[in-house]
């Protein structure tokens, strides 16, 4: 049994390493055209991008159904990718870019930091020169801020009121928030 809790962990922990990986170099790479849709404003409840949850949420069912058919471990792997998942829907679908009602804004902490950081991803405009790529890990916003300002030099398309980094208000919640 804690060999399979350590399998769903360890699996949880190298999914967000992947997904760092396929969101810096699928989704804002040759899958941009899915991807794009992320980074548009979104009319109706679904968009292209979420073709790629469909994706792994099949690997994830034939992951499972592998494992339960003798081919051990697999069906924990597959349940590890499942609880990444909800972690993914929950942090970035709900508190960031709440696509469901969910209108927590962290104040402080961990949470604070993942919403912000994922909300300076979405600072610049199209698929590059764009930071942190985790869903459910965030560099230090300060970091951000200095890879954004190195990247751009101010000369970020600013879509929203911002601060000098080019981070839309979104970026920050509201009590942060640029008057």
């Amino acid at each position: 049994m804690l060999f399979n809790i350590f399998i769903v962990v360890l699996t949880v922990v190298a999914m967000e390493i992947f997904s760092i990986v396929a969101h810096k170099y699928v989704m804002h790479g040759f899958g941009w055209g899915w991807h794009k849709s992320h980074h548009e404003a979104r009319s109706g409840r679904f968009e292209k991008n979420d073709l790629y949850a469909v994706v792994f949420a099949g690997v994830a069912i034939a992951l499972i159904y592998a494992g339960t058919r003798g081919h051990h471990p697999l069906e924990w792997i597959g349940a590890g990718m499942t609880a990444y998942g909800f972690l993914y829907f929950v942090a970035h679908d709900g508190l960031v870019h709440r696509r469901w009602p969910f209108r927590y804004v962290p104040k402080s902490g961990y949470l604070k930091r993942l919403y912000q950081a994922h909300r300076m991803h979405h600072a610049v405009e199209g698929k590059d020169g764009a930071v942190s790529f985790g869903f459910l890990y965030a560099p230090p916003v300060e970091t951000l801020k200095q890879q954004l300002q190195a990247r751009h030099g101010g000369r970020l398309q600013r879509r929203h009121r911002g601060d000098a980094t080019g981070a839309p208000d979104a970026a920050r919640p509201p009590s942060e928030s640029v008057n």
